[in-house]
């Protein structure tokens, strides 16, 4: 048993020193951020991302994480600090990330008061993602610019953001959807169906993971046993995005969310691969300030390791 566990530690050792800490620490000191427009059916801000990649890395194969910001569909950017802290902190690991912009909500009253307007701007957003990932897999086919390995795509967010990640891996099907008393459906229909209409097509937009900081799924029903790896990070007091299940942003006109608190026993009973890191009586808003926050840099390690 003896010989058997020192083997065990030589190989580990050896593996660990052949990657030089890649994927675990910021080996890497620099990083170069290159802002693309990734539709090709939409030009404009709302469809733009910043490409973070490690300066002076040789890797070919690496990992890629899309990350979207907050800001309750109606507001926010890729340049929130939060995202680029995320983004930068990954990328110096060996990673290849990138902040996206996706479509908002124009008027954030009628956002508030219209379900059916909440839904089609969530669509909207899974959407732009979608053609996100399907642009790095279509360069990945022309040249693989970022040197990116297309089977290993982890998706994640803040707030908004975590909500459109958990949402994009984890309904897999329109039937799912509910048709009353909003025909979601038919929504998911108008905007392409559950590819949605801002292009790359001919592409997966398949995850192999989803990171929820502060994230929830308006039905934990939709978290199955064939669904993609979760790791979260949550307030118990949070009511902006319920820790349990409540409406939106704590008012009844908004769509029910369910954080951590239902994702995470839904995915044991379905035996889903998922860790979560709970911070009690914290509220919602624990990330914005990046890494000023000692738990947003805790947020990130914990990240790091359910990953690695």
């Amino acid at each position: 048993k003896i010989i058997l566990l020192l083997f065990t530690l030589i190989i580990s050792h050896s593996v660990f020193s052949q990657c030089n800490g890649r994927y675990d620490t910021e080996i890497f000191s620099s990083i170069t951020k290159t802002t693309v427009n990734y539709s090709d059916i939409y030009s404009d801000n709302e469809h733009e991302m910043d490409v973070y990649t490690p300066d002076g890395d040789t890797e070919t194969n690496r990992p890629l994480i899309l990350f979207m910001h907050g800001g309750s569909f109606t507001g926010g950017s890729k340049e929130l600090i939060d995202c680029v802290d995320f983004c930068e902190s990954f990328a110096k690991r060996g990673y290849v990330t990138a902040s996206v912009n996706y479509r908002l909500a124009s008027n954030p009253i009628n956002f508030m008061l219209d379900q059916e307007l909440q839904y089609r701007t969530v669509f909207k957003s899974i959407a732009d993602i979608k053609s996100a990932i399907r642009y790095f897999r279509k360069d990945y086919n022309n040249g693989n610019t970022y040197n990116i390995d297309d089977n290993t795509i982890f998706i994640g967010g803040t707030s908004a953001g975590g909500v459109i990640a958990v949402h994009l891996a984890y309904v897999d099907n329109i039937s799912d959807l509910p048709t009353s008393p909003t025909d979601v459906q038919s929504i998911a229909n108008s905007l392409g169906g559950l590819e949605g209409d801002a292009g790359n097509d001919g592409y997966s937009s398949k995850v192999s993971g989803v990171i929820s900081f502060a994230g929830g799924i308006n039905d934990v029903n939709w978290i199955d046993a064939l669904d993609e790896p979760l790791v979260s990070i949550q307030g118990d007091a949070d009511v902006i995005v319920n820790y349990n299940c409540g409406p939106g942003l704590n008012l009844p006109s908004v769509l029910t969310l369910c954080g951590s608190g239902e994702m995470h026993p839904q995915a044991d009973a379905v035996g889903l691969l998922n860790d979560v890191l709970v911070y009690p009586g914290e509220a919602h808003t624990w990330f914005v300030a990046g890494n000023s926050s000692s738990k947003f840099t805790q947020a990130v390690e914990f990240t790091k390791d359910f990953l690695y």
